[in-house]
């Protein structure tokens, strides 16, 4: 262990010698978890990493609110929502649940259940009231919510642990990039690649090309790419030669807006929508899973233990919990976007990502800075995450390192586990966009149709196969711990090397209650 550079003597171990050999690269960080910089850049890095998911908490919200017939006032009220959120949920988990700089946000795996009870209340095009949507979305968001605290806290997913090694995390990580290539920002037909390339190449310059000349390069690539962009787009907007770039919508923002729980109505409670939400939860675990592995190896530290996984899967469920009493209509996950800008800017910082998780609240409470981001333009958020998706592709291929990629069987694995995470939930979209029904499809299943045809069974299957990220890690886990091969073969040797000790995370509840865990946290944690 070190102490801080910055001279506040806080440990870290950023610069520890083993864990830049085994636990990661150490030389990419410039702020290692425990570090704090100061305040001023401090605030600077926060913000840059708020920026970095503006594009999703921007677009879950705005695609809810299509949906539910929102009108210009309501949908500002959302997209404030997600900021709050948000904020209160990153400030939690970097506190009180895993302790990594990770950001907490809206999910795309809890979009597609929310879509499907939406089309089954019948929408904006004469079904149930709004608001009767949103009250309906709540609940079902607090159910699948309390699933995700007992999951953690129990510690169902770190009992798994010992069967998930770099193989099975590097398809989930990878899958990660992967199942975001689709994104509109990128990938829309009307797109302006001249400004998707313009924001592309200013990162890419910062933080690749020119990040040795100057530290401000190093750490604000993001900030600077995105921040020229915007300013060159709003320049030729202004100057009437481009119309890219409007800014009417911010005079006519409100000062102050008014968030508070229950904004939308008391939370009403459908069963087989709680069990569909609860599909897109158990996706958005697995993708966290995949996350937290992904934010260790690019903070330089070893691979998050057992307990760690527990309290930041325990703490994500509280998140989601409370999107639901706050009226989100989405819930509340790790930001992939967020750990991209760790790879990208080398600060892992966790103060950093709390300053920022500050202004996320700030801004959701603040009407000009909420209106201001929605004129970021699609195209430089699409420049954004071809730089972050592209990392974190990287990042999950990097844990093949501790694999003898010599072995047949390690290479079907992991080409099995991609193509299939990419492929079948490609099917299943296929499927529900047209006029066959992915439901009649499962009732007529031989001996199985009349159990896989129920509404909310076909719903779970549904969300679960049109995940990448579940398809390809539950593939990957089932061939790894089935085809013959050896723990070295496999790189479960040289993973329980860089697997931090279990006493390296101390609970946030150890502070008052000192002693060791409760009773139901022993037994889970007992190998």
């Amino acid at each position: 262990m070190t102490t801080d550079a910055n001279g506040d003597g806080a440990e870290h171990s950023s610069t520890d010698p083993e864990l830049a050999t085994d636990g990661g690269e150490a030389s990419m960080v410039e702020y290692g978890i425990e570090d704090k910089p100061p305040l001023l850049q401090s605030i600077l890095l926060g913000t840059q990493h708020w920026l970095t998911m503006v594009g999703s908490t921007i677009a879950i919200p705005l695609v809810l609110a299509g949906l539910l017939g929102f009108d210009a006032g309501q949908t500002a009220q959302l997209v404030g929502t997600f900021f709050v959120v948000s904020g209160v949920a990153t400030l939690a988990q970097t506190t009180i649940g895993n302790k990594y700089p990770i950001v907490q946000g809206g999910t795309f795996s809890m979009l597609g259940p929310a879509i499907a009870i939406i089309g089954v209340l019948g929408g904006a095009d004469g079904g149930a009231s709004s608001t009767v949507m949103m009250r309906e979305l709540q609940g079902a968001i607090i159910v699948a919510g309390g699933a995700e605290v007992l999951i953690g806290y129990l510690g169902l997913f770190g009992r798994l642990k010992r069967y998930i090694g770099p193989l099975v995390i590097a398809v989930v990580i990878s899958l990660i990039g992967l199942a975001l290539i689709s994104v509109p920002q990128i990938t829309s037909a009307s797109q302006n690649w001249y400004l998707v390339g313009l924001t592309l190449g200013l990162i890419v310059l910062f933080s690749q090309y020119i990040d040795h000349y100057s530290r401000v390069f190093k750490l604000f690539p993001v900030l600077l790419g995105l921040g020229s962009a915007y300013l060159i787009a709003l320049a030729l907007s202004l100057a009437g030669v481009v119309d890219i770039v409007s800014l009417s919508g911010v005079a006519d923002a409100p000062a102050i807006r008014a968030i508070t729980p229950f904004q939308w109505g008391t939370p009403l409670f459908t069963g087989s929508f709680a069990v569909g939400m609860g599909a897109g939860m158990l996706a958005s675990a697995i993708e966290s899973f995949g996350d937290y592995h992904s934010v260790a190896r690019m903070a330089g530290e070893g691979a998050p233990n057992k307990q760690r996984i527990n309290h930041g899967l325990g703490m994500e469920g509280l998140g989601n919990a409370f999107a639901g009493i706050m009226g989100t209509g989405n819930g509340s996950t790790s930001y992939t976007e967020n750990v991209g800008a760790i790879g990208i800017t080398g600060v892992a910082s966790r103060y950093v990502v709390q300053i920022g998780a500050i202004v996320m609240i700030l801004v959701g409470y603040i009407g000009y800075f909420g209106a201001f981001v929605t004129t970021i333009p699609n195209a430089i958020v699409g420049g954004l995450f071809l730089a972050m998706f592209a990392q974190i592709v990287g990042v999950g291929i990097s844990q093949l390192q501790h694999v003898d990629m010599n072995q047949n069987r390690n290479v079907f694995v992991l080409g099995f586990g991609l193509f299939a995470g990419l492929s079948i939930p490609q099917y299943v979209s296929n499927v529900q966009s047209a006029e066959a029904s992915f439901e009649a499809g499962l009732s007529n299943v031989p001996v199985l149709g009349q159990v896989l045809g129920i509404p909310e069974v076909a719903t779970t299957i549904s969300i679960i196969l049109g995940t990448e990220i579940a398809v390809g890690g539950i593939a990957a886990f089932i061939l790894d711990n089935t085809i013959p091969g050896s723990h070295e073969e496999r790189g479960l040797t040289a993973w329980e090397k860089i697997t931090e000790d279990e006493d390296a995370f101390d609970p946030f509840h150890e502070q008052f209650f000192p002693g060791g865990e409760p009773a139901n946290e022993d037994i889970a944690n007992d190998d």
